[in-house]
C-alpha cells in the first residue's frame, strides 16, 4: 500500500480553552494514503466534520498533531496553511450555498488558481468541466441556473483545479437525493482512478459510504469505536454503535426495514438496561 499522505496523532480539540469548555474531539488518531478513500462515519455531534475543520485549519488543535506528508500542518501560519491549500481541497455539504451566485462558473473554478499565483485561464475551466462532465459552455453562467447534482459537479471541479493530494468530502451527498448521490459517487470514484487522490469522505450514512471507501473509521462522542476494511465495517460490525448505524440505514424492502427497525429497539433495549435505570442512550 501506498506512504500515508495524512497522519492524524492524538488529535484533540476543544472549544472554550484548555481547562474549561467543551472537547469535541479526544485522542483521535488515523492515516490517509494516496489514492485511498477513508470515510469517518458517525450520527450528528460526533465530531466527524470538526476533523475534517481541523486537517483544513478551520478548527483549533488543542492536542496532538495533524502531518501532510511527514510535515506538521496542525496550529501553522496563515501564509504556510496557503500552500497547504494547494494539496488539500475540499467539497462542502450544500452546493447552494459553496459557490458565490454572484459569479459565474468560469471565475469561480479560476478563483483558487489565482489566489495560488497560477496564471491557468479559459483552457484550464474547460478541462475541469469537461472532467466533471458539465458542458462546455457552463462557464458563463450562473450556480442558480444548475440542479443541485449539477452545482455539486462545479465544486467538486473546483477541489480538483489544483491538483490536490487530499479532498476533505464533507458530506457532499446529502443535499441531493437518491439519484444523483449514485451518480456523485461514481464521479468521485472515477476521478480518483484517473488522478490518485486521495478522499477523507464524512457521512452520517453507513450505507452511502460502503461502496466508495476503502476503509471506514466509526466516530461516536468525539472518539473513534471502530475502525476497519470498509466491507467489513458495514456488513459485519463489531461495536454495538455501529451496529445500530447500520440498522439505521434505509433499505428498499419494507419487510427487510421492519426488522431492521426491530433489531435497532431491541439494540437500543439492551444498551439502555446496561447503562442502569434512568439513563437514555444519546
Amino acid at each position: 500500500m501506498s506512504e500515508n499522505l495524512l497522519e492524524i496523532r492524538d488529535l484533540v480539540v476543544r472549544y472554550g480553552g484548555k481547562r474549561g469548555g467543551k472537547t469535541v474531539i479526544e485522542d483521535v488518531s488515523l492515516d490517509l494514503r494516496a489514492g485511498e478513500t477513508v470515510s469517518l462515519v458517525g450520527e450528528s455531534g460526533s465530531g466527524k466534520t470538526t476533523i475534517g475543520r481541523a486537517i483544513l485549519g478551520l478548527a483549533p488543535v488543542t492536542g496532538g498533531t495533524i502531518s501532510f506528508r511527514g510535515q506538521t500542518i496542525s496550529n501553522i501560519p496563515r501564509n504556510r496553511r496557503r500552500q497547504v491549500a494547494r494539496d488539500i481541497q475540499v467539497i462542502f455539504q450544500d452546493p447552494y450555498s459553496s459557490l458565490n451566485p454572484s459569479m459565474t462558473i468560469e471565475n469561480i473554478l479560476v478563483e483558487p488558481l489565482r489566489a495560488a499565483g497560477m496564471t491557468e485561464g479559459r483552457a484550464r475551466v474547460r478541462e475541469l468541466l469537461d472532467a466533471v462532465g458539465m458542458p462546455a459552455d457552463s462557464g458563463t453562467r450562473y450556480p442558480r441556473e444548475f440542479s443541485g447534482g449539477q452545482r455539486q459537479r462545479i465544486a467538486i471541479a473546483r477541489a480538483l483545479a489544483m491538483e490536490p493530494s487530499v479532498i476533505v468530502c464533507d458530506e457532499p451527498t446529502s443535499a441531493l437525493d437518491v439519484t444523483t448521490q449514485s451518480r456523485v459517487l461514481s464521479l468521485l470514484a472515477e476521478l480518483q482512478k484517473e488522478t490518485g487522490v486521495a478522499y477523507l469522505f464524512i457521512s452520517h450514512d453507513l450505507g452511502v459510504v460502503q461502496a466508495i471507501s476503502d476503509r471506514i473509521a466509526v466516530l461516536r462522542g468525539g472518539r473513534i469505536v471502530e475502525l476497519g476494511e470498509a466491507r467489513q465495517v458495514a456488513t459485519n460490525p463489531q461495536h454495538p454503535y455501529t451496529r445500530r448505524l447500520q440498522m439505521s440505514a434505509p433499505v428498499a424492502d419494507p419487510p427487510r426495514q421492519r426488522a431492521r427497525r426491530a433489531e435497532r429497539a431491541r439494540v437500543l433495549a439492551g444498551e439502555t438496561a446496561a447503562k442502569g435505570p434512568g439513563l437514555t442512550v444519546s
